[in-house]
């Protein structure tokens, strides 16, 4: 299960925010992985802002290339707002992507 968690992980470090030329999963908006036994996966994901242009896009993008990874048998994306999303919550590749450090 940890090694299609790791596929899963790969595959959020494709899938960017058209906003921010970082990847959802350096910006910090990936707040939950689960692969469950029968080999479901459950993200639970926040946006930059709940007024978010891209929301359903990127949560399909996220889901259809989830679902693509051999092995999965579904892939679902939960948008959820609490806790909110704030720079702080972005990796130390992200604040070096956008000049932060």
């Amino acid at each position: 299960m940890d090694d299609l968690k790791e596929k899963v992980i790969e595959v959020l470090k494709t899938c960017c925010d058209p906003e921010i030329p970082v990847n959802v999963y350096e910006l910090g908006l990936i707040y939950d992985i689960e692969v469950s036994s029968e080999k479901a996966v459950h993200i639970k994901m926040t946006l930059t802002s709940p007024a978010c242009p891209v929301a359903g896009f990127l949560s399909s993008e996220i889901e259809q290339k989830v679902r693509n990874i051999p092995g999965v048998a579904s892939a679902r994306v939960e948008i959820v707002w609490d806790p909110p999303w704030s720079p702080s919550l972005m990796s130390e590749v992200a604040r070096l992507e956008l000049g932060l450090l």
